[in-house]
């Protein structure tokens, strides 16, 4: 099956403590159906010092469910859904909302 969210992708969050931010993706685990999301699902990890680093409190992104986050439309900054059609023997990605061409 072709990936609707790919990384690079601008998406925007549906559901929880930060729905409706947006965000693009840094990285996407297809077997635990989750992505990695700028700015968005911030955790605090407290790490211990080594040789090498400083410990400390540092703040990442955590992955988020597929299902909560959903890409945003090209033409109108609002999320999508998408599809898929096949132009000049390509496969390419297709907003829903606009039916905007999203990949090339």
């Amino acid at each position: 099956m072709a990936a609707k969210i790919k990384k690079g992708d601008k998406v925007i969050v549906l559901t929880g403590r930060d729905k409706g931010k947006t965000g693009d993706v840094l990285n996407i685990n297809p077997a635990d159906k989750r992505a990695v999301v700028q700015g968005v699902n911030l955790v605090k990890r407290h790490t211990r010092a080594t040789q090498t680093e400083e410990g400390g409190i540092f703040t990442k992104e955590a992955p988020i469910h597929l299902s909560n986050i959903a890409l945003v439309d090209p033409k109108e900054n609002k999320a999508t859904r998408v599809g898929f059609v096949v132009k000049d023997g390509e496969k390419k990605r297709v907003a829903k909302r606009s039916g905007e061409v999203i990949d090339g």
